[in-house]
């Protein structure tokens, strides 16, 4: 598989993502922070829903949890499979959409770093590199899918870790998780720099009264979601 060697900061390992996967960026670093501060006994069970390149599994792989990856491009499945070959850690990785995989299935912990980047026009087909990133005119194509369906795959004490940009709105999330019963809040939030995709799209982002005619960075936040019962 034809790739890109790119860091990642989770243990200071290296994963390959190959063209029309996603690279690890600020956001998987700030969820794989996250991820960090949950308890994860050896027979905990984690679900990374979405894993490109697999390098959110890989994490908690190397903490001796049990974990399985789902991705719905064949791309990123066969990616992820290769990081966790190469890495030596025991990761399943199925192909499908979102939790449908993994029906009837519970874990202790799921995370999630979805596709979230508001899209002028069409989304584009899973072929496509955009797949990775863009989610409609909100932003919450598959957001607000994630919202309504990660309590079903949550243990009554289970958490979900969330990632997305303040572009998408923090009170649409909140509101979603706790319709679905779970307990949400917001741990963590980081601006960075715009990157490629934000910067081509500045001005219709303006148009669309999501961003300051300024505004050169955007907000990252970290929602954590737990199923008390």
């Amino acid at each position: 598989m034809i790739g890109t060697t790119v860091r990642d900061d989770v243990g200071g390992a290296k994963v390959l993502a190959p063209w029309r996967v996603y690279t690890p960026q600020h956001d998987t670093e700030l969820l794989a922070q996250a991820l960090d501060r949950e308890r994860l006994g050896a027979s905990a069970a984690v679900l990374d829903v979405g894993t490109g390149s697999g390098a959110l599994a890989l994490a908690a792989a190397r903490r001796g949890a049990r974990v399985t990856a789902v991705d719905r491009t064949y791309r990123a499945v066969l990616a992820a499979r290769l990081n966790a070959r190469i890495a030596r850690l025991p990761v399943e990785v199925l192909h499908g959409d979102l939790f449908g995989p993994v029906t009837g299935r519970r874990f202790d912990l799921v995370v999630s770093n979805p596709p979230y980047v508001p899209t002028p026009g069409a989304v584009p087909r899973r072929h496509h590199a955009a797949v990775a990133w863009d989610a409609g005119a909100d932003g919450r194509l598959l957001l607000d899918r994630i919202c309504r369906r990660a309590h079903t795959s949550l243990r009554p004490g289970g958490v979900l870790l969330l990632v997305h940009s303040t572009l998408c709105g923090i009170a649409p999330t909140l509101a979603a998780l706790e319709r679905s019963g779970l307990e949400a809040q917001v741990t963590d939030r980081r601006v960075v720099p715009f990157g490629p995709v934000l910067r081509s799209r500045a001005p219709w982002l303006r148009e669309q009264g999501l961003v300051d005619a300024d505004e050169e960075k955007e907000e990252l936040v970290i929602i954590r979601a737990e199923r008390t019962r």
